[in-house]
């Protein structure tokens, strides 16, 4: 005898699927981390999928019958087969004798479950310490200007995530590696005091891919070692990483008086080009600052060189100093406006520092490397 769960297009329910399925790991050291949650209440189906740090859970209203029925089954298998299937006609999804069935036209699958009983969701506080609420839109550009600063295999576990620092009238996000540091803001209304968190890395890869460019509303809910984003029909509830991370408002210059802009895809281009002569090893490449010109050079052991030369606005000092071009790289791709202003230091050691015109809220500061 089976149990009717689901019946409805394969777009419908890959949609909800494809949602959740992303953080499902494919090495586990629990099989039922390999599996997703199915849990339907009357026509109200929804989704759950956890790695036991982050979980997310959608939910749509293809149920079929008045009744409550929950299992668990493999997301990855789930997903394949629904991919490969063909798109016409409905898919139907039942339950008999502990299998899941999945069936469309003379296609039928049956999947082995695990209980729903064991699945482990992640318990939520009772008492939220800032709540808060902003387009999905203006969370996701700060996201986007700042996560590729985060490290990715650090020792220093919480500078592989990102700071999110709620405060009366704005919200920060920033991340840093050691050597570089992105910071961004967006004004916020509903904060009443000051607020830090670290997000882990997989949450804000996670909300980058799952956020739209819209206008539509973002919730976000922090707690002590947890926090979590309501948006559309999705809910992610994320572990905070424990640590100090570095004071921001330290690294950040804010004495700097030599600027000048310089044409971000010029400059994107001509770093590319340098670039190719540059070792895994080794990504120096050497920026000369002198009257209104840059020269950007770099050289590598076969004693290739390469050289560049970029017209810019300024009338200080000469300069010579070296960079990491993997970290100026990343700041141009990421950014999308037509110049950047760039700010130095009379030394080849202070940091420099990258802004956008106009906008106060975007910082990237970057160490220079010993050439």
């Amino acid at each position: 005898m089976t149990m009717q769960l689901v019946q409805t297009t394969r777009e419908a329910l890959l949609k909800p699927l494809s949602t959740v399925a992303g953080i499902v790991e494919r090495r586990h050291t629990l099989p039922i981390l390999a599996n997703i949650l199915l849990r339907k209440e009357a026509n109200r189906v929804s989704f759950i999928a956890t790695d036991l740090e982050v979980q997310i859970t959608t939910h749509a209203d293809f149920g079929v019958g008045h009744d409550n029925e929950s299992t668990t089954v493999a997301a990855r298998k789930l997903v394949d087969i629904l991919r490969a299937l063909p798109g016409s006609g409905d898919v139907r999804l039942g339950l008999a004798s502990g299998k899941l069935s999945v069936q469309t036209g003379k296609s039928r699958f049956a999947l082995q479950t695990l209980a729903a009983t064991e699945f482990p969701t992640v318990a939520q506080p009772e008492h939220w310490d800032v709540s808060l609420s902003l387009t999905q839109k203006s969370f996701r550009h700060l996201l986007n200007m700042a996560h590729f600063a985060m490290a990715q295999q650090d020792i220093r576990y919480y500078l592989n995530g990102m700071l999110l620092v709620f405060e009366p009238g704005q919200v920060r996000a920033v991340a840093t590696d050691g050597h570089r540091l992105a910071h961004c803001a967006t004004a916020v209304e509903g904060v009443a005091q000051r607020h830090e968190v670290i997000v882990p890395r997989k949450t804000v890869l996670e909300m980058q891919r799952l956020l739209e460019d819209s206008d539509e509303p973002l919730e976000i809910d922090v707690a002590a070692g947890q926090i979590r984003f309501r948006f559309g029909a999705v809910e992610l509830v994320s572990k905070l990483v424990e640590g100090k991370f570095p004071d921001f408002t330290r690294v950040i210059p804010t004495t700097y008086t030599r600027h000048f802009n310089v044409n971000r895809e010029a400059l994107l281009g001509s770093l590319q080009r340098a670039a190719i002569l540059t070792t895994d090893k080794f990504k120096g490449v050497r920026l000369q600052l002198a009257q209104h010109q840059m020269k950007i050079s770099s050289s590598n052991a076969e004693q290739e060189e390469a050289q560049e030369e970029i017209d810019i606005d300024y009338g200080h000092e000469a300069l010579d100093v070296g960079f990491n071009v993997s970290y100026l790289l990343d700041v141009l791709s990421n950014i999308k406006t037509e110049e950047v202003t760039w700010s130095v230091m009379p030394d080849a050691n202070a940091s420099a520092l990258i802004t956008l015109p106009g906008d106060e809220q975007f910082k990237y500061v970057v160490m220079p490397m010993r050439i």
